[in-house]
């Protein structure tokens, strides 16, 4: 799912117990902490390793034992932090989740998390088209386009490279409306159905998205990335 505006994150978290949100992190705390106020607890990285150990994790789900008369929020920052063992230990408070509990992980890089803990979560991109002066409408043609890359082969994937760079008016911009509309219909494709076979090209699209991001060459992570 795409965000409209990070001012809606607050309500979107409401409404379900794991929400994962990719956005500027920094900007994304300050929302929360006024939303929340007293309701929000934060779980950051180790300033001196840069990582969230497994148990700071275990730290922290422990607080959710009480029982609670209203929402409580927890939220993870930077989780691509969050190492292999942490993220585990995270999915067994969340397989049997607490009424009024609702656990946030705040991210730039989705594509590191595990794919267990990305089927479990409602994950929210902020949209780059959002921040530029004439965001591309996701129309049929986008859609199309979407489909076929998630299921192109390597000559697929370059033919399409090809025809997205070719684009006139901003090909990047494009390319990343083309690759967030696939992570969409994937996942929209596993909550209607929770069939796991529509997670398995996630991943890949994910870094895909990050990499068109940061200005990375678009045929290049088109095969690289997906492959």
């Amino acid at each position: 799912m795409f965000l409209e505006n990070l001012e809606k994150i607050p309500d979107l978290s409401r409404k379900t117990s794991f929400s994962i949100f990719v956005a500027d992190v920094d900007s994304v705390t300050k929302i929360l902490k006024k939303a929340y106020k007293s309701s929000v607890s934060f779980l950051s990285p180790d300033e001196k390793t840069g990582k969230i150990s497994v148990d700071s994790v275990r730290d922290f789900v422990s607080s959710t034992n009480s029982v609670e008369s209203s929402d409580r929020f927890f939220v993870i920052t930077f989780a691509e932090c969050l190492n292999p063992a942490a993220e585990n230990a995270l999915l067994k408070n969340l397989e049997e989740p607490k009424p009024r509990h609702h656990f946030i992980l705040l991210t730039t890089s989705p594509s590191s998390l595990l794919p267990t803990v990305l089927s479990r979560a409602q994950i929210y991109f902020e949209k780059e088209s959002d921040r530029l002066s004439a965001p591309i409408k996701t129309d049929e043609k986008t859609k199309a386009l979407a489909k076929q890359l998630i299921v192109a082969d390597e000559k697929g994937l370059i033919a399409l490279g090809n025809d997205l760079s070719k684009k006139k008016d901003n090909p990047r911009r494009y390319a990343l409306a083309v690759v967030g509309t696939a992570i969409e219909i994937l996942y929209k494709s596993y909550f209607a159905t929770n069939q796991e076979k529509y997670l398995k090209k996630l991943p890949n699209l994910l870094k895909t998205y990050e990499n068109l991001e940061k200005n990375g060459h678009i045929k290049l992570h088109l095969v690289a990335d997906m492959l």
